[in-house]
């Protein structure tokens, strides 16, 4: 049986190894499977807390948190993935209960993200609700969600 291991932890907390496969991962996803050249090193990591989970050793599910003030006003959560090793087995619905309980504990109780626009009704099944009209960002159709207290 197959099973996951949770982790979250601050920039300096991560290994050298983790840190690049994070990294990797992150580009495998929004650059390369995506088609999207974008910046994906944006030196937000070192204030971000980094949500994973490892299957066998790997990287299976994985995204940053933010307290409020740092991005936006509101807490946040970001670079959403799950690789390809990971799809199709419900691990982003984990990854964002997990993510939700790690900002409760750190008693953030509003959370804003800018979601990809065809993953509004999943977010939706948290509680976040739409704050912006569809945009563009990077060639790809987003949108700003915030789930609120409650």
């Amino acid at each position: 049986m197959n099973q996951l291991k949770w982790t979250c932890q601050t920039f300096e907390e991560l290994s050298k190894e983790d840190l690049y496969l994070i990294l990797m991962e992150r580009v495998n996803v929004f650059v390369v499977e995506q088609t999207c050249p974008y910046p994906e090193i944006d030196h937000r990591d070192q204030q971000a807390l980094h949500v994973m989970a490892k299957e066998n050793g790997v990287i299976v599910a994985y995204c940053r948190i933010f307290r409020s003030g740092i991005v936006y006003k509101e807490a946040s959560i970001g670079r959403v993935l799950v690789t390809q090793a990971g799809r199709k087995k419900g691990y982003g619905k984990l990854l964002l209960h997990v993510a939700l309980e790690k900002l409760g504990e750190l008693n953030e109780t509003r959370i804003k993200i800018q979601a990809q626009a065809y993953l509004r009704s999943f977010y939706e099944s948290f509680g976040f609700e739409a704050v912006s009209e569809v945009y563009d960002e990077d060639g790809i159709p987003h949108l700003d969600m915030v789930k609120k207290e409650g």
